[in-house]
């Protein structure tokens, strides 16, 4: 046997309760008492306490009940117990996003809406993945609450707190709109995080927003709390790094307090709350903790920690400090904490197995139920409902109805917000919002700062407390720079949360390729396979004006009544487009459709004649260059406008295919990933054989003519469809 695997032989979680367990045998009065001034107070004390060892003895009943296969999550609070203070002194309906390690937090929140009663038993079900879990039901372990307003959060690594930001944001424009509050207009939005998060590049976006917009005078009451254990894993946080990384900084206010200690946390929490509270500025609080019992029941602290250095860690437990006070105080007699710490173990350890043995989920639909909600009926009644402007519905090009359709929402309801790098006065780059802002104001059409995250970080913020936010990013290959805000944040939030919470929205992507003058990669993007992947997400592409009109109406009824995530993507080559076969025939712009045109979900556009031979799926810039292509080789075909990319209508493509005797498909984007590979798969699984596919080469697109080597053209589509149909 190895030195390292004997080393591994000890259990360390046991010793840090043993240590527990002989502290209160052994401990004798010192004379020293609790101080007059700053402390919690001893109801206040006694209830802390207990929330702390709650969080303990559930940490130590993970850790047991993983080993027997009943439970599947140890990442524990162990070290950070502390963090009670804060779900003392926060309200019920101040928002918070919190860090993995907040079991004691989440303990003492309970006690606000009377569930503190049952907090044992949820949280046995949220370690064993049952669907009685209240709070994700059975999709992961999370800490949240609807009735305590906190969104569930996965892996905290930082990307929680671009929407935090943004939710604070989100309840001074409410403020500032006088729109009824989701919350109070004098709540704080509490965001905590661990010290190697800090270091990642999305907390200080994070940061950099929130102190931008103090530079400008705005109220952003955000109360962040950093929780340094100091350690990432195995990686050394080095000594003083979180101190000089935030304390200073302009517009951010920085407290500190030994996190270990309940009075010396009480005293600086509660200054923060009331100073954030009032203020409506940030504050940062650096609690210093210790990380008990490793990262994980798999993360075996012997491998890169000396055991004199845990030993000295432990001998830090916020636990013996805790009982400590509690005892020198007068508050409770060593015997009686010793038999309380054991009766929350047993209760922990039969709600675990308990809950082992609870319903889980059985199966993908279960699973999926609350991913991507779409009642079509209500959907429909939502449209039907809409009233258009008075204004002419004369023939425009893509980008005119777009901008109109912005207008119609922002005029339907003041819940609307269109905002973004460059939309207000300028209009965007492409000058699809201008007019916006100034018909409407600079509360609802704003500006934002040039950082995707923090743009769909308010986009959430917005979201949650009920407005309907419509963000743009500028091309989508920026919005590669913050997929995770959808991917990992926005779009999972109703799947993580069984539906409770929701983040609706519509992002706007001026998207694709083709543009003429103006491009190379950054500007001429045409990957569509990182937003093919979220789940959930609802994925638009008009390729005509009228069809963007009823497609963005679609997206932000079923946004606003399912709380869905969509993205909008706007072919910027067709942006102002008017004509199709000839110079300055105009049929490629189209007049502004009634209050009754809708487009649902999955609906496509097909062209041409049912029973043609040759059929043609394609979308965006494809659909012009295939009627183009087909009409100048003399080829008569159905050409199927996909419209919908994200999910797929893998049923209306089958039939369409089933249909004719051979299928092109017309894919823009890159070979590797994108929609043609889709739409092929689902070809095959339905037995159409005779089938071709154009698409875009697996490569970065280069400045000037050269992109055109890199993209399908008409020539490419002419030739295959003559082939096909040889």
């Amino acid at each position: 046997m190895s030195a390292g695997s004997g080393r591994r032989q000890v259990d360390r979680a046991a010793l840090v309760d043993q240590h527990f367990r002989d502290f209160l045998r052994t401990w004798r009065p010192a004379g020293s008492a609790l101080t007059d001034s700053g402390d919690p107070g001893g109801t206040t004390l006694l209830e802390l306490f207990e929330s702390q060892m709650t969080s303990r003895q559930l940490d130590l009943m993970a850790r047991k009940l993983r080993l027997e296969d009943k439970v599947f999550y140890t990442i524990g609070s162990a070290g950070h117990e502390g963090n009670a203070v804060a779900g003392r002194l926060m309200r019920a309906t101040d928002p918070a996003f919190l860090h993995y390690r907040s079991g004691a937090l989440m303990a003492e929140q309970s006690r606000k809406d009377g569930s503190y009663p049952d907090f044992i038993r949820h949280v046995a079900l949220s370690l064993a993945a049952s669907s009685e879990d209240p709070v994700s039901g059975g999709r992961h372990k999370v800490w949240g609450s609807r009735g305590l307003w906190t969104p569930p959060q996965t892996s905290t690594i930082a990307s929680h707190l671009p929407k935090a930001v943004g939710t604070a944001l989100a309840v001074e424009q409410a403020r500032r709109l006088g729109r009824k509050p989701v919350v109070p207009h004098d709540s704080v939005v509490v965001c905590s995080f661990g010290d190697a998060s800090l270091n990642h590049s999305t907390a200080q976006g994070a940061l950099n927003a929130a102190l931008w917009t103090v530079h400008q005078g705005l109220p952003v009451p955000l109360l962040l709390i950093c929780e340094d254990n100091q350690w990432g894993i195995s990686v050394p946080t080095p000594p003083g790094w979180v101190r000089h990384c935030v304390e200073g900084r302009n517009g951010l206010r920085y407290l500190a307090a030994d996190g270990t200690d309940l009075e010396s946390t009480w005293a600086v929490m509660s200054e923060a709350f009331a100073w954030c509270r009032e203020r409506r500025r940030p504050v940062l609080v650096h609690l210093g903790m210790v990380r008990l019992m490793g990262h994980a029941g798999t993360d075996f602290e012997v491998d890169y920690r000396e055991i004199s250095e845990l030993e000295a860690a432990e001998k830090r437990d916020p636990l013996l400090r805790s009982a400590a006070r509690v005892l020198e105080a007068g508050l409770m007699d060593a015997a009686t904490i010793g038999q309380r710490y054991a009766e929350l173990g047993e209760a922990c350890e039969a709600a675990g197995r308990a809950a082992a043995g609870a319903p889980r989920l059985r199966s993908a639909i279960q699973v999926m139920a609350p991913l991507a909600p779409c009642n079509r009926e209500r959907l429909k009644l939502s449209l039907d409902a809409l009233e258009t402007d008075d204004l002419p519905g004369d023939a425009a090009p893509l980008a005119r109805h777009i901008n109109r359709a912005l207008g119609e929402a922002l005029a339907a309801s003041d819940d609307v917000l269109v905002f973004g790098e460059d939309v207000g006065r300028k209009g965007g780059v492409y000058t699809v919002t201008r007019g916006l802002q100034q018909r409407f104001g600079p509360a609802r059409v704003f500006n934002t700062l040039l950082d995707e995250q923090t743009i769909l970080g308010l986009a959430q913020g917005c979201g949650l407390l009920g407005f309907l936010p419509i963000p743009e990013i500028q091309y989508l290959a920026y919005f590669h720079n913050a997929s995770d805000q959808v991917r990992g944040e926005a779009a999972s939030t109703g799947f993580f949360s069984a539906g409770q919470f929701h983040t609706p929205m519509v992002i706007r992507i001026a998207s694709l390729a083709y543009q003429k003058g103006f491009g190379g990669h950054f500007h001429n993007d045409n990957s569509i396979a990182a937003l093919r992947d979220i789940p959930g997400l609802l994925i638009a592409c008009p390729s005509r004006g009228d069809d963007a009109v009823a497609m963005l109406r679609t997206c932000i009824a079923t946004a606003r009544n399912d709380g869905r995530v969509c993205a909008f993507l706007e072919p910027i080559a067709l942006y102002m487009t008017r004509d199709l076969y000839q110079t300055g025939d105009g049929a490629w712009q189209f007049a502004y459709p009634g209050p009754e045109v809708q487009v649902l979900p999955g609906e496509a556009r097909f062209y041409g004649e049912a029973d043609a031979a040759l059929l043609v799926i394609t979308y965006g810039n494809g659909v012009r260059m295939t009627l183009r292509a087909l009409r100048e080789a003399g080829v008569a075909a159905r050409i199927m406008d996909l419209r919908w990319l994200g999910p797929l209508n893998r049923a209306a493509i089958t039939q369409a295919a089933e249909a004719a005797r051979a299928v092109l498909v017309v894919d823009e984007g890159r070979r590797s990933g994108g929609v043609g590979e889709g739409i092929l798969a689902t070809l095959a699984e339905a037995g159409i054989g005779r089938v071709a596919c154009i698409s875009g080469a697996d490569s970065y697109l280069p400045l000037g003519p050269a992109a055109a080597w890199m993209l399908p053209d008409e020539g490419q589509i002419a030739t295959a469809a003559r082939a096909l149909l040889a």
